[in-house]
């Protein structure tokens, strides 16, 4: 299909968009009087992409043409193959000050400038459309288009990019190459031909296989190029994963295989984003890309059935190979053979052979009670890194998330678990009850919609620093909104356990007990926006407790959390 012995364009260089230090000091002094952008996480990793030549030919944020041109054909508006808007979301207040035709610094969150943007376009997406034609689906469930509707700003600004330096990274420095860096080193090596292997999970034996024997089929040189920019919320950290990298790599053959690292904001937008990261990969000078089954699906959507068909991604880089120039490798499911001590692909394997499997929620599940993870399975380096980050679950911090309505007994049942496990012993128990982090963290909010959620986003990273440490958070603020305490449940799952307890006493019932008077003010209109009166609460659809205090003591209701912690191995019954 191609001849890569031959044609080494892959490995020339590729055009950047810094220019020189010379320019960069002068570019620098000049843009105090520039409007500044604020980057966040995702943008930050999106701009280093651009900056290397990682999106080439990308010269900048997309205008409002090529992301039209992208969100319905893939292509820009010139007819290039792009699957993903990269787009540079912001706020409607940055966006009135903003005109067309004028630059904006790029600043990273320390305020460092990072690159000066030239504004040809500003423009209000239909972020609806984005959904349905990017990740097949306006379904909250897609962690992208979560990010979409409540993380990213109202209004895109487009136009090119002028890099003046690149994201500073503290960590793997000598792990991280740009497109160009790793193009030198292959021609260094005299590789030709080199198969990418894209992944954002530890690897294990399986993996190695695979990819071992994808590069002896392709007759290739192996790139193991692990994203470490933003993946799926609840994956390992990119730190652990790393050290499990360098642990495996003793394990190839140490002239054909090389470790880089991809600072890549992935949207995990199957399909697309296959097409996306084999693009990505021929930037980085690859010949041959590892596409596997589901490549890049965040599992299931609302209806709890896979956002994509497995083979999805696979035909999709199948079918524009030619046009992108690089070769796709079928990912080969591995199996472990008893009989023959071995790992052979599945497709392969004769009937009445004993086949060993675990997957990754048994993984999970050994690694949270303490049970032994068999040398078959992975290396003993692997697990030990694994084992360090997530330690048996009843050695982790949690949270307690209460959410109900005024006067529903949150705070009530929370106290008396709080003393229950101050009991028991063993690790720190904080409660970050309504009132008190208001004086103490909130003191100057009032209670508009957006006030409340960014107390409850302040509740939820207390308790995840308090979780990270291994003590354990209880919060029972009122917490109406699903988007809101999603977002808190993100930031706790990353760290540890997270169990959200639906108090679902009765509006009827709150008002019953109100004891401060207040269903009383918001029925004659003195207080504005009040939960269950003037503004909705909505109750949670699957939390993994609901009580109901009607009828119940406080000791009754605690006592069924106690019981549900312990069934979640969180405590030792």
């Amino acid at each position: 299909m191609f001849d890569h012995e031959t044609d080494t364009s892959h490995l020339a260089p590729i055009p950047e968009l810094y220019v020189s230090p010379d320019s960069a000091q002068k570019l620098k002094r000049e843009a105090g009087d520039l409007p500044s952008w604020d980057l966040s996480p995702r943008q930050i990793c999106d701009l280093e992409l651009l900056m290397n030549g990682g999106f080439s030919p990308l010269k900048g944020f997309l205008g409002q043409a090529d992301y039209d041109a992208v969100v319905e054909e893939m292509r820009l508006a010139d007819g290039t193959l792009w699957p993903m808007p990269i787009t540079l979301d912001v706020s409607e207040a940055f966006a009135e000050g903003v005109e067309i035709g004028r630059d904006i610094a790029l600043r990273d969150q320390e305020g460092v400038i990072l690159a000066i943007m030239s504004v040809t376009d500003k423009w209000v997406p239909d972020k609806t459309r984005e959904a349905e034609k990017v990740f097949g689906a306006d379904d909250p469930a897609h962690p992208a288009v979560h990010y979409l509707h409540n993380a990213a700003g109202r209004v895109y600004l487009g136009g090119p990019v002028t890099g003046i330096q690149p994201p500073t990274h503290y960590d793997f420095r000598g792990r991280r190459d740009t497109p160009n860096e790793l193009r030198a080193l292959f021609r260094k090596l005299g590789w030709r031909r080199i198969v990418a292997f894209q992944t954002r999970n530890p690897l294990h034996r399986a993996h190695q296989e695979l990819t071992f024997r994808a590069a002896k089929e392709a007759q290739a040189n192996l790139l193991i190029h692990p994203v470490v920019g933003m993946t799926k919320p609840g994956d390992v950290d990119h730190f652990t994963r790393v050290r499990c990298y360098e642990a495996v790599l003793d394990k190839y053959p140490s002239a054909t295989t090389t470790l880089s690292l991809l600072n890549l904001a992935m949207r995990m937008a199957g399909p697309r984003e296959a097409l996306w990261h084999a693009l990505i990969r021929r930037n980085h000078g690859c010949t041959h890309m590892i596409v596997g089954r589901d490549h890049a699906g965040p599992g299931k959507n609302s209806a709890g059935e896979d956002f994509y068909g497995p083979y999805d991604a696979q035909e999709m880089v199948r079918a524009h190979a030619g046009e992108i120039g690089l070769e796709m490798v079928d990912f080969k499911h591995m199996v472990y053979v008893q009989e023959r001590a071995q790992y052979e692909p599945a497709d392969e394997i004769e009937e009445g052979v004993t086949v060993l499997n675990i997957s990754g929620t048994e993984l999970r599940r050994r690694l949270s009670e303490g049970l032994e993870i068999p040398e078959w399975f992975s290396f003993p380096e692997v697990v030990r890194e694994l084992r360090r980050r997530y330690p048996p679950r009843a050695n982790q911090g949690f949270t307690v998330f209460f959410t109900g309505l005024s006067g529903s007994g949150k705070s009530t049942i929370a106290n008396a678990l709080m003393v229950k496990l101050m009991e028991m012993g063993g690790r720190p128990v904080t409660l970050l009850d309504g009132d008190v982090v208001r004086k103490h963290l909130s003191s100057e909010l009032g209670f508009s919609k957006e006030h409340r959620d960014i107390n409850i986003r302040r509740i939820g990273y207390v308790a995840s620093e308090i979780t990270k440490n291994g003590g354990i958070a209880l919060c029972a603020p009122i917490a109406p909104y699903t988007a809101t305490r999603r977002t808190v449940r993100e930031m706790i799952e990353q760290y540890g356990a997270f169990c959200e307890v639906h108090v679902a006493t009765s509006l009827e019932e709150c008002e019953r007990r109100d004891r401060k008077g207040l269903y009383k003010l918001a029925r004659e209109g003195k207080i504005e926006e009040f939960t269950g009166i003037s503004d909705p609460y909505e109750e949670p659809a699957t939390p993994e407790l609901r009580v109901d205090t009607e009828g119940m003591d406080v000791d009754h209701c605690a006592h069924q959390v106690i019981l549900k912690l312990e069934q979640m191995g969180l405590i030792k019954g």
